[in-house]
């Protein structure tokens, strides 16, 4: 591990910042995708602003488990999954086991919701020669980035995607107030939060609300591919700047796309619809109902666009987390090194995501809105475990005491801790008991 005082050096490069600037972004615009455009968008189709609190709690007290993966990457140079691997084998193996458990399920989701807004973009619903054609081009053309480009591709192209998204969700956001919400009719009646139905949904908006915990492990992978492709290691200070700026913009546009739901289709009597493309056409419709109509390819290319990053995004951060877990797993130490250097259980463990992503697709085709829930759910009900691991890496006597978490992040992280294992328990025994 790198001493604490190195973690303060000053930047002696005018342009160090810039440098550090790439993993938050890349981990916002990943965000963005499901939990924003169709999770945050439900929230406020189905129950108004009755589900804001659950989407500023759930980006709150969730915020301490991903900031300590930037926060460990940059202080130590290793990822999460090191730190796991330090800690115990079990913690590592419990790490592999809820990845694999959870992977083709959270990726099948964001595939799945891409291809809707791929279908709804280019038309393809009634041309395509089957039904799982835009499903496996998006599939193969993902990949084919990845293993080509890797990081430096997915870096820049997200950084693009994300600023038009961004620009496009605010002003849709300004306009919307301004227009004013689209009265409700006559005699409607609100569903309940606290009924089988809203309660299910509550838990499925907090498990990507911003994103799953799990997947923290992949912002200190982004962070060190950083230092990598610019040959700088920022500053702590730097790193988390980076981190901060994309999760809390992150945050604020999952509170646009509950008010664009609840605006505009709350009380109207119009639902979201249960296929990928027609969810994909209403969520461009409620730009284009404020901003205009000759914005739909605008918002819809957009759209599109930050979708295909999230699902480049998610493919890559699985590869990368199975194949440094498995090659800390199943190497010794030294050869487990020398494999992450040059490597191909990136390009396998890309292919075995893909696949079983494909699967998964293939068995949910026709209930989008099942797979989605599902997803989430299982991302929530894991979050607890994760939540205490990561906590438990930045506080050890180990970890470099100018880089721990002071008193107010603690306290935040503890709270986190409570608040997701208080609603996992309370799911669980609703549910089955």
């Amino acid at each position: 591990m790198r001493s604490g005082k190195e973690i303060e050096l000053p930047s002696k490069d005018k342009r160090s910042l810039l440098k550090a600037l790439g993993p938050g972004i890349l981990f916002a615009c990943t965000a963005i995708g499901v939990s924003h455009l169709v999770q945050s968008t439900r929230a406020g189709a189905n129950f108004g602003f009755a589900l804001l609190w659950a989407v500023i709690a759930a980006n709150v007290f969730k915020y301490p488990f991903f900031e300590f993966g930037s926060r460990y990457a940059n202080a130590t140079g290793e990822s999460l999954i090191d730190g796991y691997n330090r800690i115990s084998r079990w913690a590592l193996g419990l790490y592999f086991m809820i990845t694999i458990g959870s992977m083709f399920f959270v990726a099948a989701a964001v595939v799945f919701v891409t291809s809707g807004f791929c279908e709804n973009l280019f038309g393809l619903g009634a041309i395509v020669p089957f039904k799982a054609f835009t499903t496996i081009v998006l599939l193969v053309g993902c990949v084919l980035i990845l293993w080509l480009g890797k990081y430096s591709v997915l870096d820049s192209l997200i950084k693009v995607i994300g600023a038009v998204l961004l620009v496009s969700t605010v002003i849709a956001f300004i306009l919307t107030l301004v227009h004013g919400r689209v009265p409700p009719i006559e005699g409607f009646t609100p569903e309940p939060i606290w009924g089988a139905a809203g309660f299910g949904f509550l838990i499925a908006l907090m498990g990507w609300m911003p994103t799953a915990v799990d997947l923290s492990a992949w912002n200190s992978l982004w962070t060190i591919e950083r230092i990598k492709q610019t040959g700088y290691h920022p500053t702590l200070k730097e790193t988390l700047f980076d981190f901060n700026f994309g999760y809390w913009v992150s945050a604020v546009l999952s509170i646009c796309f509950v008010t664009l739901g609840a605006f505009l289709i709350y009380g109207t009597g119009e639902t979201m619809p249960g296929g990928s493309a027609g969810f994909a056409n209403k969520v461009i419709e409620l730009y284009t109902t404020t901003i205009g109509s000759w914005s739909y390819i605008i918002i819809a290319s957009a759209a599109f666009s930050i979708m295909f990053g999230t699902c480049i995004g998610v493919l890559d951060g699985y590869a990368r987390s199975l194949e440094r877990s498995s090659e800390l797993l199943f190497y010794s130490a030294t050869r487990a090194n020398e494999e992450l250097k040059n490597s191909r259980v990136y390009v396998v463990s890309l292919f075995v995501v893909a696949i079983g992503a494909f699967l998964i697709i293939s068995f949910f085709s026709g209930h989008f809105k099942l797979l989605i829930d599902l997803a989430t759910t299982i991302s929530f009900l894991i979050a607890p475990v994760i939540a205490v691991i990561n906590y438990r890496l930045v506080t050890r006597d180990e970890f470099p005491v100018d880089a721990r978490p002071g008193v107010l992040m603690r306290g935040l992280s503890v709270l986190g801790i409570l608040f997701l294992t208080g609603f996992s328990l309370f799911f669980i025994v609703t549910k089955f008991i």
